[in-house]
């Protein structure tokens, strides 16, 4: 027997380390050079780490959350004999979430679910008769087909892929799978019979839920939050904004690139607010270009990625950008360099704004802006009671460099903007 033994690479900008997310291999398979065996994450990124070699797996290190350093073993290969090609299935490719045209941040993850190991008893719309078969005629140890969206998505909610049927090629598990399992669950109860269940589901925190709730901690731990919240009559720009989606139907605008241009301006009227704390060095930087970080909702968990260079673009590139940055960390195409770097955040809770939010900074982030959702509601305007479209920013800033009264100057400089939409395409003063 020939061994290899194939370590953690250097994986790039200073990686010392990297935490296991998910196998794709287990002992005993056999796998070909390129193919994906496991996911790790850094502190930047979710990668996938490919085979060197081909051969079959004699070991692999660590299991999902254990965190694995740079030039440690991660797998032995016995490279001894030629891998059969008809046991190796290559790589999927990533399979990009579906999302609503209109959805550009966050929206609640489905709740957790358990899986029962046999397949459905009846085909649902999503699962025809035929793919059906093929989830039931699995045997113990036989490959379930999925891409690493999928099985990253089953792993945290806790669902065994193998009592689901694919309708893809070969049986392949799609998203439409996974979400027609999620609303239909495994084989019901019969009718008339009672079951008891208080089932328990253990959910290891790992990978990007690792990293987000100890980013969320060190926020709330370190930075003094300072809240502020204002309304805004949003009525003149949604007038605006359905002239411009009759004339541009391909080009659809949500607020949210209106309220990424108001943002930007007004950062550009306190440049103070848009800057970063270096904790090491006990220094805030100050940034002259705006770097937009887009709260994001993934399967993955909320991911930041950035639009660079914000206040370079008009309001039809600002969409484009955003909708691109937030489509790829969807759909974990996002490179590093996209998901790191911002200097202010705007989140949401899309159609679930609610009336008020206490979004947390984004550290080392001086402030954060939340939207909430748009409601009509009768206000009184010149001595007049009129329906207008009402919707509330949240914001929270860093107290110990934005004061109050220059947090809420900025707010009201986004209000005055968004209230007077005209005044988001004339060219600031200079000076």
């Amino acid at each position: 027997m020939s061994e290899f033994s194939f370590k953690l690479p250097d994986l790039g900008e200073g990686t010392v380390e990297a935490e296991i997310i998910l196998w794709h291999v287990s002992p005993g398979d056999a796998v070909t050079e390129g193919q994906v065996i496991v996911d790790v994450m850094t502190d930047k990124a979710n990668i996938e780490v490919p085979s060197p070699v081909s051969g079959r797996v004699l070991r692999t290190r660590g299991e999902p959350g254990d965190m694995i350093t740079v030039g440690t073993e991660l797998v032995a290969f016995d490279v001894s004999g030629k891998v059969p090609a008809a046991t190796v299935e290559p790589p999927p490719p990533m399979q990009a979430p579906a999302s609503p045209p209109e959805q550009q941040l966050v929206e609640a993850p489905p709740p957790p679910v358990t899986a029962r190991r046999e397949a459905p008893s009846q085909p649902t719309p999503d699962r025809d008769p035929a793919s059906t078969a093929i989830a039931s005629q699995r045997t113990p140890g036989t490959q379930v087909l999925a891409s690493p969206a999928i099985r990253r998505r089953a792993n945290e909610l806790g669902i065994d892929l193998a009592g689901i049927a694919g309708s893809g090629p070969r049986g392949r598990i799609l998203r439409k799978d996974l979400d027609g399992f999620l609303q239909t669950g495994p084989a019901s109860t019969p009718a008339g019979t009672l079951t008891r269940s208080d089932d328990i589901t253990e959910v290891k925190i790992i990978g990007v839920r690792r990293v987000i709730a100890q980013r969320m901690q060190a926020a709330k731990r370190e930075i003094p939050h300072f809240a502020y919240v204002e309304e805004v009559d949003m009525t003149a720009l949604d007038s605006l904004r359905q002239q411009l989606n009759a004339q541009h139907p391909d080009a659809r605008l949500t607020f949210l690139p209106f309220i990424g241009l108001a943002l930007i301006r007004a950062l550009k009227r306190y440049p103070h607010i848009n800057a970063l704390h270096d904790a090491e060095r006990d220094m805030l930087l100050r940034h002259s270009a705006v770097h937009l970080g887009i709260a994001t909702q993934t399967p993955d968990g909320l991911k930041v990625p950035v639009v660079r260079d914000a206040d370079q673009l008009d309001l039809w590139q600002l969409a484009a950008a955003v909708a691109s940055v937030a489509q790829r960390a969807r759909d974990g195409s996002a490179g590093r360099e996209e998901l790191g770097g911002s200097t202010f955040t705007l989140t949401s809770l899309g159609r679930l704004g609610g009336i008020v939010s206490t979004p947390v900074i984004n550290t080392p982030e001086l402030g954060i802006v939340g939207i909430n959702k748009a409601v009509q509601r009768p206000m009184v305007v010149d001595g007049r009671v009129e329906i207008r479209l009402m919707m509330n920013l949240s914001s929270s800033f860093d107290h110990r460099f934005v004061d109050g009264f220059d947090a809420a100057s900025m707010i009201q400089a986004m209000k005055a903007l968004l209230e007077q939409p005209a005044l988001l395409f004339v060219p600031a003063p200079p000076g």
